[in-house]
């Protein structure tokens, strides 16, 4: 597409304040943004959905009003900022993209460093799916535990029947850990094959399509499989409703990796708790670590690299219409999801 061929205005869904599933609103004639220097305009193909765009929409986490949703998207270039040459990206050039400028609409203008070309072994819907989930999954997995476990010791992983986790836990696998994942009886069947060494299936809460995390000791199963040792590191999404397990699970040394807030905000937690162990804790976000464009094409190039050597299962659970926005984040929220789900813009 031609730069004269852009329009004035676009469909965008939009956050005037925030709030539920109301707050978000489908204007039909908003702003096309401007591109500046640095950036690349993209027509977006889909926009990725995560549980951070709820955060923001509801005002857990702060961005100001209004706003568009969204902050992962992929489509196809057509326009350059003129200072984006070497970025080596051309107006036609598929790509996916993590920025915080919204993605619920038909063009994002996004910084060319946070862009990245689709691989043709994947194709865009995959490649999306590999972004904010892939990239988090990757860092979490890789960086995020500093070091703090080794080859063929024990991790624990929350909710490997989804999400985030799905991932987290087949790039465990591929670095040598040994996976004790969690999931819920109404997702065990998609937890991906030979991700786990063992699977602490638990009830389905009353009511919802997410795990009952009382119903099964998960702290004296873990204990069990590590011959009392506990694990060197937790990967946690949950929030609220494994903080405390996740501070009974660990092992000497190890570390609990707090990242979402899935069944709700983590309560505070006191900083003696850890002195037992000598544990560790750190709530990371995916930001930090793909800070420079070295580190987002290192994390991006390996997980496609995986998805497309057959060692990641990728799965796209559900493509939304941009005007089921609304739909979308309620089916999000509910836990139902068995994969990445997306809207068609």
């Amino acid at each position: 597409m031609a730069e004269s061929t852009i329009p004035d205005t676009m469909k965008a869904i939009v956050v005037k304040e925030t709030g539920g599933l109301e707050a978000m609103t489908l204007d039909p004639s908003y702003p096309v943004p401007k591109v500046g220097d640095n950036q690349v305009l993209i027509k977006n193909e889909f926009a990725g959905l995560n549980f951070i765009d709820t955060y923001y929409r509801s005002g857990l986490y702060k961005q100001a009003c209004p706003f568009i949703s969204g902050q992962e998207g992929g489509g196809t270039v057509v326009a350059l900022g003129s200072k984006t040459e070497d970025f080596g990206l051309q107006v036609g050039d598929k790509v996916v993209y993590v920025a915080l400028v919204g993605s619920y609409c038909e063009y994002s203008a996004v910084p060319a460093s946070k862009v990245v070309k689709v691989p043709e072994s994947i194709g865009m819907e995959k490649a999306l799916a590999c972004m904010v989930q892939g990239l988090t999954a990757h860092y979490l997995v890789t960086d995020a535990h500093a070091g703090l476990i080794q080859k063929d010791q024990w991790c624990l992983i929350f909710s490997v029947g989804s999400g985030t986790c799905q991932w987290a836990a087949q790039i465990a696998k591929v670095r040598g850990f040994k996976v004790i994942g969690t999931t819920s009886k109404s997702k065990a069947d998609a937890v991906p094959k030979g991700a786990c060494d063992e699977l602490i299936v638990l009830d389905t809460a009353e009511g919802k399509s997410h795990s009952d995390y009382t119903s099964v000791d998960i702290q004296k199963k873990v204990m069990e499989i590590t011959n009392g040792d506990g694990v060197k590191c937790i990967v946690d999404g949950v929030g609220q409703s494994t903080s405390d397990i996740s501070i009974q699970c660990l092992a000497r040394r190890g570390i609990w990796i707090s990242f979402g807030n899935a069944s709700g905000p983590v309560p505070p937690v006191a900083i003696k708790r850890f002195t037992p162990k000598s544990a560790f804790c750190t709530r990371p976000k995916l930001g930090d670590y793909m800070a420079t464009r070295e580190e987002l094409e290192y994390r991006a190039n390996d997980v496609f690299g995986l998805v497309s050597n057959g060692k990641l299962d990728v799965k796209v659970d559900t493509v939304f219409s941009v005007e089921q926005a609304r739909d979308a984040h309620e089916y999000l929220e509910s836990g139902k999801s068995k994969g990445k789900v997306l809207l068609r813009i």
